[in-house]
């Protein structure tokens, strides 16, 4: 009876083993950044499954949710998922996955391999490392290695780097898809705060998209209007403008692509692709 009992134990044991293991020992790295999740990858049928939002938010995929579905779009690739089903859709064709997609936990849970390769990436498997590189962005065919921010505070200011790809991409794309029309420089704009001048403008940072020597190839200034005087003396003066510095050029912007711009840079600094490069703040 013992024996008989021991041979069901090891043998649903061996069956949950072969079909899902917990990937605990696996790094997964996107651009050479180590991806942290609250949820730990899976190793099911020989195939890397990981939650959507490392997909979603690294690899720089849009993500909707409909029913079972999930639809990732990305520079104009767009894969359909279905939750429990082996057939995908990529661009409308339809493909064969060697693992469905599940929910677990409350994750969705994708392989990793179809995913990537379909948005264009490379991946390398090595050991327990599984790595994602990403295309870089291009800009007038000159490949950005990063995008480099800078703001000011009262005492000192900060300078930090996102050296992701799909983030810099995403965050070059907000400049780029919300600029409004083009306006005459403002008489006073600087970093420090000139109350004391109607229609000033403060700095609220400026973005360099730096080349693979660490020069900036295209930079963006970011302005807001000191709002120091009433209302009604302040009646034409644009709330935000940018300066396209590559350009000498000025143009509207809007509260909606500032805040887009913030979430963006807050999420690639939870995921751990941004990096301070000095900080004088006191």
């Amino acid at each position: 009876m013992k024996k008989a009992f021991f041979v069901v134990f090891l043998s649903i044991f061996l069956f949950i083993s072969s079909s899902t293991i917990y990937a605990a020992a696996i790094q997964i790295k996107v651009d050479g950044v180590v991806i942290t999740s609250d949820v730990k990858p899976e190793n099911k049928n020989k195939r890397t499954m990981v939650p959507l939002r490392v997909i979603s938010e690294n690899l720089g995929a849009s993500v909707e949710w409909s029913n079972s579905k999930v639809i990732l779009a990305k520079s104009g690739m767009k894969v359909i998922l279905t939750l429990n089903s082996s057939t995908a859709e990529k661009n409308g064709k339809k493909m064969i996955l060697d693992v469905k997609p599940y929910l677990k936990n409350n994750r969705i849970f994708v392989p990793l391999r179809f995913i990537a390769e379909t948005f264009g990436c490379s991946i390398n498997y090595s050991n327990d490392a599984v790595t994602v590189d990403t295309k870089p962005l291009l800009i007038d065919n000159v490949p950005i290695k990063a995008m480099q921010q800078e703001y000011h505070m009262t005492m000192g200011g900060v300078v930090s780097q996102v050296h992701g790809n799909a983030y810099n991409e995403a965050i070059y794309l907000i400049f780029e898809e919300n600029k409004g029309e083009k306006v005459e420089a403002p008489e006073n704009y600087s970093w420090h705060l000139t109350i004391d001048t109607l229609g000033s403008y403060y700095k609220n940072a400026q973005y360099d998209f730096l080349d693979q020597k660490g020069n900036s190839f295209v930079r963006y200034d970011v302005y807001s209007l000191i709002r120091t005087f009433p209302s009604e003396l302040l009646k034409g003066y644009p709330e935000n403008l940018i300066h396209d510095v590559s350009k000498d050029e000025w143009l509207l912007f809007s509260d909606t692509a500032s805040e887009s711009l913030n979430r963006l840079i807050d999420t690639a600094t939870k995921n751990g692709f941004l990096t301070i490069i000095s900080n004088t703040v006191v």
